[in-house]
């Protein structure tokens, strides 16, 4: 048999088949475990409505199941000769069950099991994405607590301004992985939606069960208009990748403030000896590479939105051979960011931090706003009390009360590190991720 799904008499040059197949076979690897999940959904289906026998399902499910397996365990390969994982899966059937094998591919196209791999996939790597975003909120959280009484300085434009402190700091980026995870939720609602179904864009005149393979594979619905199941594809990419870069934009500024804090003109904090790396010539560095490169790799996949739009900005209704690209830029973006979140959460777990900051008068002045406060409190009209506290600056008779007094909530003396614990939960609890395990037992289950 032909091992391309279309193929018939004509074989088609080979330098257009490596150029129009590109990284699709390596890429593929990946999708395999779900395109084989996506199969035994639709063989179920198609017994339900008479388009298999029950004895050729007992056949094609243990083998699809076997498949699912290697897949999982990395064994699946997809041959030389061999287009893709749907030609693939497809082959080992027919190896196997001989006819049986052929009839999987009824009242579906490439185009839907794509889009069904691609959301799969894309569903179970925002699962693994939530609980490294978890980890590191938690690592924050417990830094936050563990230094919420040592102050350091405040800036704005780069210029000493206002108290801060270590509790305020670790804890202000674990109140923005909160914010990141409802992106992540928008996100993975978007992505459990079911295009199978929806064949090359058009439909089917096979009376499939589309709210049959929905429940199957634990989706929350199905994306019921076909052709708006196939625009789906980039869209989904593209909203996806905005979830993704919100994630690395906290990353990405929790970097920066941790490479400049470790540096010798601050001080403020030091990185765990062995996350650091020397110099070939000057033997006193202690280099911050893994959070420069976190900054790096995360400011990269913040411009992954906009790769992804033009991609596939102004192209029409229909499916077209451009949206191929995507998966070069989309899938390898996941194990980045997991990547990413990782170290972050290793060195910042382990991060020490200096408790003796504000003793030098360098930032004396930063304690000027709780003067005038204080003067305020007396009585004192702010704007005369301004004008006093600036006066005794400029002639260095500035004498600065180093006792916080801070109350309101979010302040240096009311974290409210509970409540945004709570926050961090309640989004988290919102995701479906144990129905979909379950659909997933069942459907091997029978």
């Amino acid at each position: 048999m032909a091992n391309k799904l279309w193929e018939k008499t004509v074989e088609v040059d080979k330098a257009i088949e490596r150029f129009t197949v590109g990284r699709d076979r390596e890429l593929d690897l990946y999708l395999a475990p779900y395109d084989v999940l996506g199969s035994a959904a639709h063989v179920t289906m198609l017994r339900k409505i008479g388009l298999l026998e029950e004895a050729e399902l007992r056949q094609l499910m243990p083998q699809l199941h076997r498949i699912y397996e290697q897949a999982l365990n990395g064994s699946f390969v997809i041959e030389d000769d061999v287009e893709d994982v749907h030609s693939q899966v497809e082959l080992l059937l027919t190896r196997e069950l001989g006819d049986v094998g052929k009839k999987i591919h009824s009242g579906r196209s490439r185009n839907d099991q794509v889009l069904l791999d691609l959301k799969l996939f894309t569903r179970e790597q925002l699962r693994v994405l939530v609980g490294e975003v978890k980890a590191l909120f938690d690592a924050l959280i417990k830094q936050s607590n563990k230094y919420r009484e040592v102050l350091l300085p405040g800036y704005t434009h780069l210029q000493v301004a206002m108290p801060s402190s270590f509790g305020l700091w670790f804890g202000a980026y674990a109140e923005s992985l909160v914010d990141d995870m409802q992106m992540i939720l928008a996100a993975y609602r978007q992505v459990n939606r079911n295009p199978l179904g929806s064949a090359a864009g058009y439909g089917s005149s096979f009376p499939l069960d589309r709210a049959m393979t929905t429940r199957l594979l634990g989706f929350d619905s199905m994306d019921y208009n076909v052709v708006y199941a196939q625009m789906c594809r980039g869209k989904m990419e593209r909203n996806v990748s905005f979830a993704l870069a919100s994630v690395a934009g906290t990353l990405s500024k929790l970097a920066f403030d941790a490479c400049m804090f470790n540096s010798q003109n601050f001080g403020f904090l030091t990185l765990p000896a062995e996350c650091t790396t020397g110099s070939s010539i000057m033997p006193h560095k202690k280099n911050p590479d893994v959070f420069e490169l976190i900054r790096a790799r995360c400011n990269a996949l913040q411009a992954l939105p906009s790769q992804i739009t033009t991609m596939v900005n102004n192209l029409p209704s229909g499916y077209f051979r451009d949206y191929q690209q995507l998966k070069e830029v989309f899938m390898p973006a996941f194990p980045m960011l997991l990547d990413c979140l990782k170290m972050a959460t290793y060195i910042v777990g382990r991060i020490k931090v200096n408790k003796h900051i504000l003793d030098d008068p360098r930032y004396d002045a930063m304690f000027s706003v709780e003067k005038v406060n204080e003067l305020v409190r007396r009585g004192v009209p702010f704007r005369d009390a301004y004008k006093q506290v600036g006066l005794e600056i400029e002639k260095g008779a500035f004498v600065p009360d180093k006792h916080i007094r801070h109350t309101h909530q979010g302040s240096i003396g009311n974290l409210c590190n509970d409540e945004i614990t709570r926050l961090m939960r309640q989004v988290v609890a919102q995701f479906p991720f144990a129905k979909v395990r379950q659909a997933e037992r069942r459907l091997w289950q029978g």
